[in-house]
Parts: structure tokens; C-alpha cells; sequence
């Protein structure tokens, strides 16, 4: 017999689920991935070209009493006198005995903001040193203000240098994470090339088409953890920087070399080709299968595309909190700042 489901709106999933909740899920979605666990899809339709994408994302892992089928829209649209991206989207998660649906999230994309995040924390812990106490952001949305909060969570990052294509943009971001976190000494830099100079971590944030970061710039010890190019058209990272990096972890071994535009030109370009295993998978490294990291003075990119396990351990995890259960291994925490 069918059962109703259950539909949670986007305030509940915003006042029961925050940031802290998900960055232990996001290391075990890594490994469930690089084990190759279960099964995961990954689509990406562009309706309108450039200004307008749609990522279906649907994953189920065994022993898990559900499958998720994740839809997260990014439609630019004109605000007055700017032009703004308008974020969507639900998760779906079915019963994965007979397929009936469970629970309808219409988080308004807000799980995949709050798990991009975490998951960019998670990479960032398990690849950046240690002591890295310094961290430049390109880009001015919703991740790079998560981001930022995320990473100071993982390590003792005292300032914080801000670039934006609009100075009026990065000043607003720059203000927005003082307030959020005052411990954090932000300014904002006016190129692209003085952030990453002030940096120990760079976070690229973007959806840039064409290259923000160069391998140039980079210099011993540095770590690039990089999520805005998660389509085959996007790219932040230029070819140099594949070919500079010591190691180059990925969140997918089977999706990211296919998806991830500017890690696909860089494969292309023989950027990756030696020395060999330069290459890995955040979740061996997360697990310990791989070294990751070996000296303080490597240079390290995490490349992110963002993987269908996270969006189901994520729901997984909203569910308990909207239930009003911890998540399970994670300590109870209060509610974080309140979106890709």
C-alpha cells in the first residue's frame, strides 16, 4: 500500500540542518565514492546556454534505505539594474526497496550549498597543511561566503583576502564575513593575482568560463581547493596549474575527469601525464589508501565537481535533524550562519 510523502519546505531544511552537521558525512561520501560503492548519475542540461544550468543528480549506496534523485537549478536573471543568479531545486529520496517516494526537500538548492561547502572543508583538511593560517576566495556568491566559514572551521585561518570581478560585490562579501565570523580579518584585493599572493589556501568559487587562477602564481606549500567549474563549458583553473601541482585529488574518479571542465583540459593537454601518481582520489587519501600530501612545500589541488553520495547522505542527515535526531556520528551542534 503507497504511502503520502513527506514534504519539507526550505525554511524547516534551513533552521534544522547546519553546516557542522555535514562535514563528517561529505569525508564519508568521499570514500564511499573512491571505493566505488553503490551506484551514481550525474546530467548537466544548459537550457539557456551560459546563463542558465540544471545538474540531476540521483545516487543509492547499499545498506541504505534510500535512493536520492537531486535537482539543482542556477538560472540567471535580470534584478533592476544587476543580473543575479536564482538558485532552485529539491531533493528527492525514494524508498529503495519498492521505489515509493519517501520525502520531497525542497531546499531551494540550500543542501547543496551547505554540502559543497562542507565538502570543500573536508578536502581542504585533507590536503592543505596544517598550519595554513591565510586564505584568498575568488568569487563573490553564496559559496564563496560558505566556503569561507567552512574552512575556518577545519583550520586556524586568522585573515581572509577577497577578489570579485565587482569591487562593490567583493566589498559586500568582505563585509558579510566579518559579521558572520569576527575573528576573521578580511580585505578585499584588487587583483586576482594579489589574493593568491596573500594566501597559504585558495578557494575558487566561480563560473567562470575562462581561467581565474594560473599556475604561475602558485608557490610552495599552497593548496587550491576548486568547485565553480562543474560543467564541461566552466573553467578556473588554467592548464598550468594541473601541471605545477605535486597532487590533484578529485571528489569523483569516475565523473570529475568527464565533467570537470578545466580538469578535462588539462588531461587533454598531457598536463597530468608524469610523473605518475600525481592524480588521486579524495577518498583514498580521506582513507588513507594514498599518502595525499607529503611535504609541507608541495602544492596541492583539491578539484570538485560534487558527487550524488553527498546529496544523499546530506537528505539523510536533514531528515534526522528535521525528525529532530543528531546526525548519526556527528556531535549535536547549534545552528551555523545561514547558498551551488
Amino acid at each position: 500500500m503507497s504511502r503520502a510523502a513527506v514534504t519539507y519546505g526550505a525554511d524547516e531544511i534551513r533552521r534544522a540542518v547546519c553546516l557542522e552537521d555535514l562535514i563528517e558525512p561529505m569525508r564519508e561520501a568521499f570514500r564511499i565514492e573512491a571505493a566505488g560503492v553503490g551506484e551514481s548519475t550525474i546530467s548537466v542540461l544548459s537550457p539557456r546556454g551560459e546563463d542558465g544550468d540544471v545538474h540531476v543528480k540521483t545516487a543509492w549506496v547499499p545498506g541504505h534505505p534510500w535512493f536520492a534523485v537531486k535537482v539543482a537549478t542556477g538560472f540567471t536573471v535580470d534584478g533592476g539594474n544587476d543580473r543575479r543568479v536564482q538558485p532552485g531545486g529539491y531533493v528527492a529520496l525514494h524508498d529503495a526497496y519498492d521505489g515509493t517516494l519517501h520525502a520531497l526537500l525542497v531546499d531551494e538548492h540550500h543542501l547543496t550549498d551547505l554540502r559543497t561547502a562542507a565538502a570543500s572543508a573536508a578536502a581542504t583538511d585533507a590536503l592543505s597543511p596544517a598550519s595554513a593560517n591565510t586564505l584568498a576566495v575568488l568569487g563573490t556568491g553564496t559559496q564563496a561566503l560558505w566556503q569561507v566559514l567552512a574552512t575556518a572551521r577545519v583550520r586556524p585561518i586568522t585573515s581572509v583576502t577577497v577578489w570579485g570581478r565587482r569591487s562593490d560585490a567583493a566589498h559586500r562579501l568582505a563585509a558579510t564575513i566579518t559579521a558572520k565570523n569576527p575573528r576573521l580579518h578580511t580585505v578585499v584585493a584588487e587583483t586576482t593575482r594579489d589574493a593568491v599572493d596573500a594566501a597559504d589556501i585558495v578557494l575558487t568559487t566561480t563560473s567562470s568560463h575562462a581561467p581565474v587562477l594560473h599556475g604561475e602564481w602558485l608557490r610552495p606549500g599552497q593548496h587550491v581547493t576548486a568547485t565553480g567549474a562543474d560543467d564541461p563549458s566552466k573553467t578556473e583553473l588554467d592548464v598550468d596549474c594541473f601541471a605545477h601541482a605535486d597532487i590533484v585529488a578529485i571528489d569523483s574518479p569516475k565523473h570529475t575527469p568527464q565533467i570537470g571542465g578545466d580538469l578535462r583540459r588539462a588531461i587533454a593537454a598531457g598536463a597530468l601525464d608524469a610523473p605518475a601518481g600525481r592524480l588521486a582520489s579524495l577518498g583514498d587519501i580521506i582513507g588513507r589508501v594514498h599518502p595525499g600530501r607529503s611535504d609541507a612545500a608541495q602544492v596541492s589541488i583539491a578539484k570538485l565537481v560534487g558527487i550524488a553520495g553527498q546529496d544523499l547522505l546530506a537528505a539523510e542527515v536533514a531528515l534526522r535533524r528535521l525528525a529532530g535526531e543528531p546526525p548519526e556520528g556527528v556531535p549535536d551542534a547549534a545552528t551555523g550562519p545561514g547558498p551551488t
